[in-house]
């Protein structure tokens, strides 16, 4: 937050949000929230074909509204953009945003295909702009805290469940909810997808709402992937082994707690898991006692509380600015893509093959 604060040689970067549904409407209230709070930062317009979404945006911002990149284009000096379109418009909307010399916050995922991702990572290149993924989960605060404990993760758990919603219903449960911790896994884990194994079903719409994958890694590491979006529940869960260690991390309540295990403790990763589990449960960890289990070392790790979405957006515009590399690049997104629609494809060969 620092590096955006207002000094007397700088200018705000004007900013445009392209789509002022769901998503961009909180995009929106971030940029202004920043502005108010004396950042580098000036919400310039709001772009959307809608009628009702862009008049109530302008009359709740007291900002321009747009039918058309081009007409905000013509009419406004900017210097980057939200992005927050549906998937299938990233490209198109991309293409007409970086000619324009205009850094880009693109809502995962990146495109709806390799060859429009791979044409928005060439045209970021020629034209030297900043192009950042918004993929959430990585500004997490309990991921921050997360990353400076890794010590070579062999195996994760991870579940994603939300009940249906009739929002981004264009792209299936894969693309919706389970590429944010694709992308995860794939940046703590940083090595080659070796085997994939993939099942999924539509269940209230066409395309797949609930997926199970199983990943291995050329490293040895392994990750189990649940997401569903008709659940009964909301569920933001990651659980992973190390060394020694057992690490469950709750993207909600932005918990990490940490179970450190000499070898004279004697249990097995089924125990061990268990006891994470109950532990996790509890409003308190330290129930269940400072050392639970001679050899056992229990505790909750400090996460400094933060809103993703504020932290995503104070990092873009700090690339931005500084012209430095983003947290979550065009290339990160791209990779995250590419495996979400791998999964895709063995999820279509499970189904054509099990004659579901």
């Amino acid at each position: 937050m620092e590096a955006l604060k207002q000094e007397h040689d700088a200018s705000p970067l004007r900013v445009v949000v392209v789509g002022a549904g769901a998503f961009g409407r909180n995009h929106l209230r971030v940029y202004r929230d920043l502005e108010k709070a004396g950042a580098l930062v000036e919400l310039a317009a709001v772009v959307d074909p809608r009628d009702a979404a862009r008049t109530a945006a302008e009359a709740e911002y007291g900002i321009p509204g747009f039918a058309s990149i081009e007409q905000c284009l013509a009419a406004c000096r900017l210097d980057a953009a939200s992005l927050c379109v549906p998937t299938v418009h990233h490209a198109e909307c991309a293409r007409l945003l970086l000619a324009a010399g205009i850094d880009l916050l693109i809502e995962k995922p990146i495109a709806a295909s390799l060859v429009e991702a791979d044409e928005i990572v060439r045209l970021a290149r020629e034209l030297g702009r900043t192009v950042q993924v918004g993929h959430l989960e990585r500004f997490n605060p309990a991921v921050s805290a997360l990353r400076g404990r890794l010590n070579r993760p062999m195996f994760f758990e991870v579940h994603r469940l939300s009940v249906f919603t009739p929002r981004s219903l264009d792209v299936d449960v894969v693309l919706d909810l389970m590429i944010h911790d694709l992308d995860i896994v794939l940046s703590l884990v940083g090595s080659p997808v070796r085997e994939l194994r993939a099942v999924g079903l539509p269940v209230l719409s066409p395309k797949v709402d609930i997926a199970n994958v199983r990943l291995e890694f050329e490293n040895g590491c392994v990750a189990n992937f649940t997401a569903s979006r008709v659940s009964t529940e909301k569920v933001r869960k990651m659980r992973f082994f190390q060394p020694h260690q057992y690490l469950s991390l709750d993207f909600d309540r932005q918990d990490l707690l940490l179970i450190d295990v000499t070898t004279a403790a004697g249990l097995d990763l089924a125990q061990l898991a268990a006891l994470a589990s109950a532990a996790a449960a509890l409003p308190n960890p330290a129930a269940l006692g400072a050392q639970p289990t001679p050899g056992m070392t229990l505790c909750k790790v400090p996460v400094e509380p933060g809103e993703p979405l504020r932290l995503e957006i104070e990092s873009f515009l700090d690339a931005a600015r500084n012209r430095t590399r983003p947290l979550v690049t065009a290339e990160d997104g791209r990779a995250a893509l590419a495996l979400a629609l791998q999964i895709n494809e063995a999820i279509t060969s499970h189904v054509q093959r099990t004659r579901l």
